[in-house]
């Protein structure tokens, strides 16, 4: 890629920022949708977690693919076909006759989604090579989905109110529209010296192992744990064959050995562990406000908003700490401030006094404003350039799975609490179990922040990344050997 003024960086910076805007702003404007689409579909609890999790189990499944095709065939190409895609499945979203429908259509958003955010998160790695200028970028980069935090519930509360719920797909079309055209005047075209084959082997394990791990979860509380049984053991049967098989192949869908970089492997755990807090809680706190307190969606939204604003505050201010500081203190922040507030409600029932409420989600959005940052800028920078958009993809792939996990696990223990019984009488008793999840969550990012950004932790990130470098340098002089 050349090296472009800093004002034409900027730009390529907000353009990539544009795609992550309207995929964080589907999440979050669809979250307060729920209770409007149980109403008019006449969906279960099981079926609102797949219309969630039917988008972040795909976009999970294609990331890796999306960042190792990008690296080979041209990331701003991949880019501009996910833009197109997403915006078609977003239209098609808003015209759904059923439930099924949405959850197929939700799918096809998930497959251009998934050639989003892991390539733009290329675009970026590669255009600003100075490492504070590059941790300052992600900083904005995080603080565009505290941007869509605030903005989300409420303008999804909004057209709610006055269109309905499929006026929310709507907002991805203006976005999308101009992203595209800018992406083609503006972003240059790069890709990896040298990009890695396809793995179709590889790539139907992983889709195995999310598809199969995420329907037994959800699944369970109404078929049961027999039925489900299968998909359990599916799931670990294609555990197993991605760590046999990814190691003997030269070019693997996953590399295992960037897990030898405890940086890396720590912000992989610290992505899940976040991001399942975050759909947990996202999930939880949309259906109490909504079914629980019978708050209309606007009401809805802008009680969002104390955890939505401090996300947005606190993001920016993670990438200058994460530039000038490193990576721990942003995490430690992050672990105890989620932990904070999990235990506000496991522990103490804070949904039920407006005083602990307000507090639980203050401190939620700080902890989930501090913790993006350290998880990109760890994933990518110890790894090798020319492996930018797998490492990104990883950690990309990191935060889905994560999303899509919460959602499955908090919105099973729900099901399971609440039974035959109607939401307004045991919501809080029955979410209790998923709070406590979500502390674990939180004790998982403070543990591991600290564990993952010590002098021994950087010692394994320096070793992987040459071990990386040394595999590269001779399997390009084998190849120049065999020609």
């Amino acid at each position: 890629m050349p090296e472009l003024s800093h004002r034409r960086r900027m730009l390529v910076l907000a353009i990539c920022c544009m795609s992550l805007l309207i995929v964080s702003l589907d999440v979050t404007a669809l979250n307060v949708a729920l209770p409007a689409m149980q109403r008019d579909l006449h969906a279960s609890t099981s079926g609102l977690q797949w219309t969630i999790d039917a988008y972040t189990l795909v976009l999970a499944s294609l990331l890796m693919l999306a960042g190792s095709t990008a690296d080979r065939v041209g990331r701003k190409r991949v880019f501009m076909a996910g833009l197109v895609v997403f915006t078609a499945g977003s239209v098609l979203c808003s015209l759904a006759p059923n439930l099924d429908a949405l959850v197929a259509f939700r799918m096809v958003q998930a497959v251009g989604g998934s050639m989003l955010n892991p390539v733009a998160m290329s675009i970026i790695t590669n255009t600003f090579t100075d490492p504070r200028e590059r941790a300052r970028a992600i900083g904005v980069w995080g603080a565009v989905v505290g941007i869509s935090m605030a903005a989300g519930p409420m303008v999804a509360g909004v057209l709610v109110e006055a269109v309905g719920w499929r006026s929310i797909f709507w907002l991805n079309l203006p976005v999308g529209l101009a992203a595209l055209l800018l992406t083609l005047r503006y972003v240059p075209e790069s890709r990896a010296p040298k990009a890695r084959r396809p793995d179709p082997v590889g790539q139907v394990l992983v889709i195995t192992l999310f598809g199969a791990l995420t329907y037994a979860i959800i699944e369970a509380p109404a078929a049961g744990l027999a039925s489900v049984l299968p998909f359990a053991a599916l799931a670990g049967a294609a555990l197993l064959g991605l760590l046999w098989y990814e190691p003997r192949r030269d070019e693997p869908l996953i590399d295992l050995r960037f897990f030898g970089s405890a940086p890396f492997s720590g912000a992989t755990v610290i992505a899940i562990s976040a991001f399942a807090a975050l759909g947990g809680f996202l999930f939880l706190s949309t259906l109490y406000l909504q079914n629980v307190r019978g708050l209309s969606a606007l009401h809805a939204g802008l009680w969002m908003l104390p955890m939505a604003v401090p996300t947005f505050l606190c993001a920016p201010l993670s990438g200058r700490l994460v530039g000038s500081r490193g990576p721990r203190l942003p995490l430690l922040i992050a672990g105890v401030a989620m932990t904070a507030s999990a235990v506000l409600f496991a522990a103490f029932e804070a949904e039920t006094a407006d005083v602990t409420l307000f507090l639980g989600y203050v401190l939620f959005g700080i902890g989930f404003g501090f913790v993006n940052a350290p998880i990109t800028n760890t994933a990518v920078s110890g790894m090798p350039r020319a492996q930018a958009g797998v490492a990104a993809a990883v950690a990309s792939t990191s935060r889905q799975l994560g999303q899509t996990l919460g959602v499955a696990v908090v919105g099973a223990l729900l099901a399971s609490g609440v039974g035959a019984s109607s939401y307004r009488d045991v919501f809080v008793s029955a979410a209790r179990p998923g709070w406590w999840v979500l502390v674990g969550c939180g004790a998982a990012v403070l543990v591991l922040g600290i564990l993952s950004s010590g002098r021994w932790a950087r010692g394994t990130a320096s070793r992987t990344a040459e071990r990386l470098e040394s595999d590269e340098v001779r399997q390009v002089v084998g190849a120049s050997e065999r020609a």
